[in-house]
């Protein structure tokens, strides 16, 4: 897991989830996490996409589990944007 990434992403996580001890592991997932309810997700990736400067379709975001999948799949469009 990108470790630069998810120390980028852990207090947006903690903010749109109001949990401020949350640690990201790769296993973490909406059911681990009481506040991470449809509301906060959506906001989540709002907030995630202005850190980020990216965009994410629907259909690119449904497939993903868990926070390891989130992270490696927003490497990857990272790379991709980044041209590497």
């Amino acid at each position: 897991m990108d470790q630069e990434l998810v120390r980028r992403i852990t207090p947006i996580f903690r903010q749109v989830l109001d949990t401020p001890d949350l640690v990201l592991t790769r296993e973490l997932d909406a059911t681990l996490v009481p506040n991470w309810d449809s509301l906060n997700h959506i906001s989540l990736i709002i907030a995630l996409e202005e850190e980020l400067g990216l965009e994410f379709d629907t259909e690119e975001l449904v497939g993903l589990a868990n926070v390891g999948e989130m992270v490696d799949f927003i490497s990857k469009k990272l790379k991709v944007r980044n041209g590497k």
